[in-house]
């Protein structure tokens, strides 16, 4: 029974990362506040673990006895079947007591699985809710990588803790406790002679542990090296091909390879010299048993049936030990994980003036009123900025790179606040009114529109969940995006991969607009709507534009200078400022920035 105890439990004590947590009796805290609606399913796994433990210890106290009682000489046949009806008896007992170990061993895991699986489930929606609420300078400052990693790695530590872990202590503990009060009940001098061993255990679990936990951490942070650098590769192999890049991205895969094989053949030279340590020490307190047991059997003073129920339990007795050290490591990390979870879910959300405040329909009158952000307090991006835009209106915006045209955007849809000034929608400040009843009535189409994984219907209906099929294709149609559509095999229900795979940049922009005219948004935003199409498509969707744009106030970034010319007005950016204001035809005659860029412009076109 012991060989299926240690071996491995050294590389498992060690692959769990022993990052302790900052506040461990907090993080237990919060996470009992996610497994205590099932106590009712702790007490039975508690009293499951009662029963085997009390099992594990019975087992060779009733193999001994059954020993001295039943296996020796008969001098008669009836004595013969006297002993061996007892000896069939007694393991008639050992098979019923086996068959409880099987049945609480197996319940109490189920159990266990059922309530981490259940408290997961409930922490991950928690996670996921904080994720979309978070606002967005969130994610300037903390990158994705590290939020999918709290949602996915630090709640898989949890997992391991509630699901094994846990077990493994309470059970460690029952049945260290059991084992040692059944060897003292015993023989308490061969009893302690047994115990000689457990503090060089002790020391060699915790000495071969940190050493393994080391060489461990460097084999997930070297496959971490070359997952990242799998998927990078995988996502670039277009450019890697266009410039020639495979042979040296192989050689440097060649070489993050090299390097999680040698970590990992570190690892395994660590925890290769662990197991035999942990045989020589079971190898000794057998001798030790096996050793001053007989002695004392042979001077009367122990039956052999208690010697073997010893050798027995001596065998038993490692795994608990090692239990609780694993025990510790993972409770370490599931806590360190759980911090991490609490201190997202515990962060800044957007914050409301007045939560329940719903901003009414609106006509989509727009204003800015000496508005002024920063990202960064050292580096101002817009300066007392101040526009009106009318209902109905299309506002584009122009400039170089970084005059803050996306930042003007940003703020009207409240992804950020302004650090001076206010913007008011028909006279009214937007943030008297929570943001998802502004946004409720704004619609938008990026440069890329994003699609997700799931049919094209179900995209064109992302912009209003409720809309019918007829609804849908009607959308489509106005967006000059059913035609190509229809000549899909499944039509409109064309499953798209990631991203909208499958289909053109422009026709992914088409469903965008299809999108967005589904919703029927009063305050359209068009950032560079047309900036990454043919001319063919992009025709396609300035016919499309021209539906949308039709009675809503109209918010156009425009990279190509030509799309704006019908624009009731026309903003110019440069350095976080309007340097000029009007339309088309009048900033051409003004001869300042906007003629400048358009000339440039032209003369592309023309080389």
């Amino acid at each position: 029974m012991m060989r299926g105890g240690p071996h491995g439990s050294i590389q498992s004590m060690a692959q769990v990362e022993a990052e302790k947590p900052k506040n461990q009796t907090y993080a237990a805290q919060r996470l009992w506040g996610y497994v205590k609606p099932f106590k009712r399913e702790i007490i039975g796994v508690l009293i499951l673990t009662i029963l085997n433990a009390i099992c594990q210890a019975a087992w060779p106290f009733l193999l001994g006895r059954s020993i001295d009682q039943f296996v020796r000489p008969a001098a008669d046949s009836a004595t013969r079947l006297a002993l061996t009806t007892g000896l069939w008896q007694s393991l008639a007992i050992l098979l019923v007591i086996f068959a409880i170990m099987f049945i609480t061993g197996r319940n109490q895991i189920v159990a266990m699985s059922v309530v981490t699986q259940k408290t997961l489930m409930a922490l991950r929606e928690d996670i996921f809710k904080k994720v979309q609420a978070l606002p967005l300078n969130y994610f300037d400052k903390n990158p994705v990588g590290d939020v999918m990693s709290r949602l996915v790695n630090d709640t898989d530590t949890i997992n391991n803790f509630l699901g094994q872990g846990l077990i493994q202590m309470l059970g460690g503990i029952l049945a260290l406790f059991a084992t040692i009060i059944a060897m003292l009940f015993q023989n308490w001098m061969l009893a302690l002679a047994s115990f000689s061993v457990i503090p060089v255990m002790l020391f060699s679990t915790d000495f071969f542990s940190k050493l393994a936990r080391n060489a461990y951490r460097r084999t997930r942070r070297t496959i971490g090296d070359v997952s990242s650098d799998l998927q990078e590769e995988i996502a670039g192999v277009k450019v890697a091909q266009a410039f020639n890049r495979t042979e040296a991205n192989q050689r440097r895969f060649s070489e993050r390879n090299a390097a999680n094989r040698n970590a990992n053949m570190n690892a395994t030279a660590i925890t290769s010299a662990f197991n035999p340590l942990v045989e020589f020490l079971s190898t000794v307190a057998t001798a030790i048993v096996a050793g001053y047991g007989g002695w004392l059997a042979i001077n009367d003073q122990l039956t052999i049936g208690a010697v073997v129920a010893f050798l027995a339990y001596v065998q038993t007795m490692f795994r608990p030990l090692q239990q609780l050290s694993t025990f510790y490591t993972q409770a370490q990390s599931s806590f360190a994980g759980a911090e991490r979870i609490f201190e997202l879910v515990d962060g800044p959300n957007e914050n409301e003036a007045c939560p329940d405040c719903a901003m009414p329909p609106i006509q989509g009158n727009i204003a800015f009123d000496h508005v002024s952000f920063a990202y960064d307090p050292a580096k101002p991006v817009l300066n007392a900025v101040s526009f009106e835009a009318k209902a109905g209106q299309t506002v584009a915006i122009v400039g170089p790179t970084g005059a803050g045209k996306t930042t003007i955007i940003n703020l009207l849809s409240r992804f950020y606040e302004p650090s001076a000034g206010k913007i008011s929608v028909d006279g009214k400040d937007v943030q008297q009114f929570t943001r998802a009843s502004l946004r409720q009535q704004m619609g938008a189409v990026p440069q890329d529109s994003f699609l997700f994984a799931g049919s094209i219907a179900d995209n064109i209906r992302y912009g209003r969940l409720n809309a019918s099929d007829a609804e849908v294709e009607a959308a489509a149609k106005a967006a000059n995006a059913h035609e190509f559509i229809a000549r899909l095999k499944e039509g409109y229900k064309t499953v798209l991969g990631e991203r909208g795979g499958g289909l053109s940049q422009g026709q992914r922009q088409l469903i965008g607009i299809a999108r967005a005219i589904l919703a029927n948004p009063r305050i359209l935003i068009l950032d560079e709507a047309t900036s990454s199409v043919d001319t063919y498509t992009e025709s396609l969707i300035q016919k499309a534009l021209s539906k949308l744009l039709k009675g809503r106030t109209s918010f156009v970034i425009a990279h190509r200078l030509s799309t704006i010319r019908d624009a009731d007005a026309v903003l110019v950016l440069k350095d976080g400022e309007i340097v000029e204001h009007g339309k088309h035809d009048e900033l051409l005659a003004l001869d300042g920035l906007y003629a400048d860029l358009y000339r440039r412009q032209f003369r592309q076109v023309a080389e």
